[in-house]
């Protein structure tokens, strides 16, 4: 079976009343990254860095998958589908999405300060006090700047094996993300749903499809369905 990788961001959450980080009018315009998403600002004022993460939680529990969530599970009617996201949020999995690996984290587990594998689900907030079973505060489980990010290799090796590789909601320049692209062998397709071009660094083999997730992945997966 054809294998497909998918690489979401922000942009497709969006569509979901997720509230983006680096558009205009994003989170990073409301809050400044170094107070509320780096470990020397869970050293300085846990309490912040909790109030922040608990707001996001609260904001994706109230969401919903929208059609571009939906059209990605329909590809694995005929391809293995990998999907590998820079989202904190389980909308792909709310979708039905089988394979789903977290770049930088999930807002609806917490884990403990200490030991990074105690990973607990969680929906409702953390507050100081809750703690893990080895007596250490809990946390978001959530990769801030400046932390490195567990899950790079395994998504590298994804990329790796993929025949195609669908872009979607990122404009490509977080990184370590936007790095995937290195791995994807030469001559394999590359789809990208983005509404700015100018943004993208180029892409070889690129098919470029302009335009909101909600619209373009439903028409491609179409497509793609219809090979």
């Amino acid at each position: 079976m054809e294998k497909i990788a998918v690489l979401s961001g922000a942009g497709i959450s969006a569509e979901s009343g997720i509230s983006t980080f680096r558009d205009k009018g994003g989170l990073w315009e409301q809050y400044s990254i170094e107070e509320v998403a780096t470990p020397g600002a869970w050293a300085r004022h846990p309490e912040q860095v909790l109030r922040f993460y608990n707001e996001r939680r609260r904001q994706v529990l109230q969401a919903k998958p929208n059609p571009a969530h939906y059209a990605l599970v329909k590809l694995e009617k005929k391809f293995e589908v990998q999907i590998i996201t820079q989202n904190v949020d389980d909308l792909h999995e709310r979708a039905g999405s089988g394979k789903v690996l977290h770049l930088h984290g999930e807002i609806l587990k917490a884990r403990s300060s200490s030991d990074p594998q105690l990973i607990y689900p969680w929906r409702g907030d953390i507050r100081p006090g809750d703690l893990c079973e080895r007596g250490s505060q809990l946390r978001p489980h959530i990769v801030w700047f400046g932390e490195e990010v567990p899950a790079m290799e395994e998504a590298a090796k994804m990329v790796q094996a993929a025949d195609r590789l669908l872009i979607v909601g990122t404009s490509l320049q977080v990184y370590p993300a936007a790095s995937l692209l290195r791995y994807m062998p030469p001559g394999r397709p590359v789809f990208l749903v983005n509404p700015d071009r100018e943004s993208l660094p180029p892409i070889p083999y690129l098919h470029y499809l302009p335009g909101k997730a909600g619209k373009a992945i439903p028409a491609l997966v179409k497509q793609l369905l219809a090979e």
